[in-house]
């Protein structure tokens, strides 16, 4: 016997990443599969659907739409509610309706790097679009750089500008086509063309750009090219002459330059690469991934990163960065040549089109203007760019992968917090600066801005602003911004917060951080932290940067701090780390050391005597600055070139080195709970010291590798061939000292910090710890760290969808604001 069951009807709602990635496409193919009838459309809130069929047939569509959802989508929740079923003959088959307005709820697509199915047919001859390079379907291409508005239709798109040939059309409007509904989608005849320009903005005759621009590119001419979300400049990466030619005309001196390959086997014996580094490097997000260099690193792509231990790596991401390396490789037919062994591995420099410290050139006529003695030829495209983005920047390290800039792939992914609250714009700091959006419990963070130190960034900032919350249809309930009243993020904020009449919330610096943290792990309960960084605004109107806080709600409590270093001549001490070992010889009674010690630095008499009678010498409680205090002792850098290379510099050399043990009684707590890091500043310099005695009766000795364990060799052998030559040293003996100097500095510091936190947690009864600031990109220091607090109960919690650095600020101000009563 036959049962018959009636049909049920369900009315769906999909929240999520669901526009623009092949989801209503992929809802069509699945009811189709199942029988069912019903529509789906895309609107402001995400995707809405309803279904009618057999109620086991809905039951499996119900199960599987999450489950099997198409590669881009990301699924927040899936709410259905009961309807009552059309009639037999009202509705024949399931059909895609057309999109609807409304206030917006959904969230905005990330870019995603071209994907395997578009690179078959960009290298097929027989394609229609071989070698054309915007080639895009509904599970790659650009999604947010290209995005006016909401819901995510062509005509919201700069691709408006283009109507599509018949054969794309018919794509476009096919369910079953992998280009349906692709906003982007494209081909020669109908789409974006590109130009090849000279520096004055006259066009190249060439038959091909892309030809003519791999020619220029082989003969060490340096090229702007534009991307999904700004212009890139490329140069020959093993050709020295255009790296040095490129700094030079960048006023990028020492600062480390990324590398893209068509492959990792373009990596091959430069680079270590672990599986979670090759992840990174393959997923569609494609991130730049510092990778430790290996030996032949540096001969090989000189002047590329200088004297640091790892390289930014990416793998190409757009089907121009692609039609490039496959142009340098005689246009093979299919793909096979990426990882052919008999293929020549080219590797590119290419950084990010921003002179100056400007913000990233996006538009053509600003790069013929702003690129002027820059670029020597510029390939350009006429899609527009409505969204500026950089590339993103991860680490691997401590506890998994960590942001240094999160930006393209990324943002603006939503952030889950833990509840929901009142819409917060947060704008950030100074240094680094991004702004964040919240919607109920969701924090929606920008692309990296950059340093408020000129106009054209602070004007960056303004348009962020404006075009996040025009395209969330956001109106802020609360502005909330840094402490500090002089920077300009907190002016800006000031001046929404009147023009809006809303709340402005100032929050402290280091409370920011740590809120941050807080926010993205979902920590509601009180919490100990510990911000590690340059240099904030502390409460008391002096500058923080080693604090250990007590964080509860909204509110926080200063439990202890670093013991003050003297910053002698204020901000200048933060670019020149000698200032901060002069200062730390000052505060160990040996300030008379100073002028010797550092005879090449004409004020080093000066300010021995500055110190002296304390003048232009605020007191500063700054993890960041014992960091420069010491490389200062050691001598590694005594003027930095880019923030954070004193640092970076020594925690390359201790990295090389290895396991050190701690010193002996190398910190002491004080009677007000400050941790007083003199004894190990003091170790430093008299190991630094011109003449200084033997660091081992048995001679100094550096590994072989960057690996605990690993053979060693004594250091006159191995030295230079770790990275340890001039300009970071004199002879290869003092690198050797350096190096086993900055990994007991790292392993004294570690031991100081659990030793200063465990009996805090102990008291409190508090074990769950957070720890942000930019010191916690050092992986040296977290890894030790981290496994000393988790000997002894203490949960460590990082900074991992956010970056640690002042990127994140944004994100913590936001949740403190969200949360203040």
């Amino acid at each position: 016997m036959i049962i018959r069951t009636d049909p049920i009807r369900r009315h769906v709602r999909v929240r999520g990443q669901v526009q623009g990635v092949g989801f209503r496409p992929y809802v069509y193919g699945l009811a189709v599969e199942l029988g069912l009838t019903g529509w789906v459309l895309n609107d402001a809130a995400g995707v809405d659907l309803e279904i009618q069929g057999d109620p086991q047939a809905v039951a499996d569509f119900l199960r599987r739409i999450a489950a099997e959802a198409p590669p881009l989508a990301r699924v927040d929740a899936v709410e259905t509610t009961e309807r009552a079923p059309e009639p037999p003959d009202g509705e024949p088959a399931f059909r895609i309706a057309p999109s609807r307005a409304g206030a917006v709820r959904t969230g905005i697509t990330p870019d995603a790097a071209v994907c395997a199915a578009c690179l078959e047919e960009l290298f097929d001859p027989n394609d229609r679009r071989y070698r054309y390079p915007f080639i895009n379907c509904t599970h790659c291409g650009p999604r947010y750089t290209l995005t006016r508005a909401l819901p995510y239709d062509r005509p919201n798109t700069s691709m408006a500008a283009f109507s599509q040939c018949p054969p794309c059309q018919h794509e476009y409007d096919d369910p079953a086509h992998r280009r349906f509904h692709a906003q982007p989608n494209a081909c020669p005849d109908c789409g974006p063309r590109l130009t090849l320009l000279k520096p004055d903005g006259a066009p190249i005759a060439a038959a091909d750009p892309l030809a003519e621009t791999v020619r220029r590119l082989k003969a060490g001419e340096i090229l702007a090219v534009k991307g999904l979300g700004g212009f890139h400049l490329l140069c020959d990466a093993r050709n020295a002459d255009s790296v040095a030619r490129l700094r030079a005309r960048k006023h990028r001196e020492e600062k480390p330059l990324a590398v893209m390959a068509a492959d990792l086997r373009a990596l091959d014996g430069l680079v270590e690469i672990g599986d979670a580094e090759e992840q990174l490097l393959r997923s569609r997000d494609r991130p730049i991934v510092l990778l430790r260099k290996a030996r032949e690193c540096d001969e090989t792509l000189p002047g590329v990163a200088p004297g640091l231990a790892w390289l930014g790596a990416m793998l190409a991401y757009t089907p121009l960065h692609y039609l490039l390396f496959h142009e340098a490789a005689g246009r093979p037919v299919g793909t096979a040549w990426l990882e052919a062994e008999d293929v020549d591995p080219w590797l590119l420099v290419c950084t990010s089109a921003n002179p100056g410290g400007e913000p990233l050139v996006t538009d053509n006529a600003e790069a013929v203007q702003r690129l002027a003695g820059i670029a020597d030829a510029l390939l350009v495209h006429d899609r527009d760019i409505l969204v500026r983005c950089d590339d993103s920047v991860i680490r691997v390290g401590a506890g998994g992968a960590a942001f240094l800039r999160r930006a393209r792939g990324y943002t603006p992914n939503a952030i889950r917090l833990p509840h929901s609250g009142p819409s917060v714009l947060a704008l950030g700091a100074w240094l680094k600066n991004t702004l964040c959006v919240t919607r109920d419990d969701q924090a929606f963070l920008s692309p990296h801005i950059g340093d408020l130190d000129n106009a054209a960034t602070c004007r960056s900032l303004d348009d962020s602003a404006r075009h996040l919350l025009g395209i969330l249809e956001i109106r802020p309930e609360r502005i909330a911004c840094d402490q500090h009243p002089d920077f300009y993020s907190s002016q800006l904020a000031a001046a929404m917060a009147a023009e809006l009449d809303v709340p402005l919330i100032r929050v402290q610096h280091h409370h920011a951080h740590l809120a941050a943290v807080q926010a993205e792990h979902g920590l509601e309960g009180p919490v100990l932290g510990i911000a590690m960084d340059g240099v904030g605004l502390g409460s008391d109107g002096t500058p923080w940067g080693g604090e250990l806080l007590r964080l509860d709600g909204a509110d926080f409590e200063r439990l202890g701090h670093l013991a003050p270093l003297a910053l002698p001549g204020g901000d200048r001490a933060a670019r020149e780390p000698w200032r901060m070992a002069a200062a730390a010889l000052h505060a160990l009674g040996r300030g008379g050391e100073v002028a010797a010690r550092f005879p090449e630095q004409p004020l080093a008499v000066q300010l021995a005597e500055v110190l002296e009678r304390g003048i232009h010498s605020p007191l500063s409680t700054s993890l960041g600055r014992h960091f420069d205090a010491a490389a200062g002792l050691l001598g590694l850098k005594p003027v930095q070139r880019f923030e954070g290379q004193a640092a970076m510099l020594l925690e390359g050399l201790a990295e090389w080195y290895g396991h050190a043990e701690p010193v002996a009684d190398g910190w002491h707590i004080e009677a007000d709970h400050s941790l007083n890091l003199l004894p190990l500043l003091a170790w430093l310099a008299d190991v630094g010291q011109p003449g200084g005695a033997p660091l081992r009766p048995t001679g100094v000795q550096v590994p072989t590798s960057g690996n605990t364990g690993t053979s060693f060799r004594t250091s006159n052998d191995a030295a230079t061939e770790h990275g340890c030559s001039p300009p970071l040293s004199f002879t290869r003996d003092r690198c050797a000292r350096q190096a086993y100097a900055a990994a007991v500095f790292h392993a004294t510091l570690a031991a100081a910090l659990a030793g200063w936190i465990g009996p805090v947690a102990e008291a409190t009864g508090i074990r769950h710890l957070v720890f942000s600031g930019g010191c916690v990109l050092n992986q040296v220091l977290m890894t030790e760290l981290e496994r000393r607090l988790t000997a002894v109960d203490v949960h460590v919690h990082l900074p991992r969808l956010a970056p640690a650095n002042d990127g994140g600020l944004s994100l913590g101000q936001a949740w403190i604001a969200m949360n203040a009563r």
